[in-house]
């Protein structure tokens, strides 16, 4: 039922969306639909939970705790790339639905966005630890890496959801968006890391 009602809700749209659709969708009676759960808000929160959680886990199966800090950094973003790009109903039902239908559903994917942001931070912090930089004011490189995280995360959701737009055989696997943004994150990442930072020149 779940499969079938995200299916319906990134094709049509949550408003457009019916509950006659997703029953039919998914071989099943109206009745019984509202059977498991009493509304289309409630089915549509069920949807984006699942699709949320699912994200999560793949993005955290797939970090190797014991690599290097690229590698584990590499291998998230590698995690949530090919997890979007193998289910991209979820992915619209979560980027493109959710947050622009309004409350409550932003605030579900509010939610799952900090605990990413929150695991990247992690990430980000222990690379630093690696590399041993040290800070003047460690309240200044928490806010730092804190900014660091919500940057990598808002740039791998915006380049999902160009993919996600994307058709034919121009479109790039999950791999080769994970190698952009890697490319594009990580040597800024290291030169903060190895004490080079840019600086405006005036």
């Amino acid at each position: 039922m779940l499969d079938a009602a995200v299916a319906t809700f990134a094709r049509r749209g949550y408003r457009a969306a019916s509950m006659d659709e997703i029953a039919e969708a998914a071989g099943v009676s109206k009745p019984l639909v509202y059977l498991y759960l009493n509304s289309k808000d409630e089915l549509f929160t069920a949807c984006i939970r699942r699709e949320a959680d699912a994200l999560k886990a793949a993005v955290r199966a797939a970090v190797e705790p014991d690599a290097p800090a690229d590698r584990q950094l590499w291998s998230g973003l590698l995690g949530f790339f090919e997890h979007t790009a193998a289910h991209p109903d979820g992915w619209t039902v979560l980027y493109s639905q959710a947050r622009t239908v309004g409350e409550p559903f932003a605030a579900e994917v509010a939610v799952m966005r900090a605990e990413i942001v929150a695991f990247v931070t992690g990430l980000i912090a222990a690379a630093a630890r690696d590399a041993d930089c040290d800070a003047a004011d460690e309240s200044l490189a928490d806010r730092e890496v804190a900014a660091l995280a919500h940057a990598l995360v808002g740039a791998a959701e915006s380049l999902a959801g160009w993919n996600a737009g994307t058709t034919g055989p121009g479109r790039p696997s999950g791999k080769e968006s994970a190698a952009t943004l890697m490319n594009f994150a990580w040597s800024g990442l290291d030169n903060l890391m190895t004490g080079r930072r840019w600086a405006p020149s005036r």
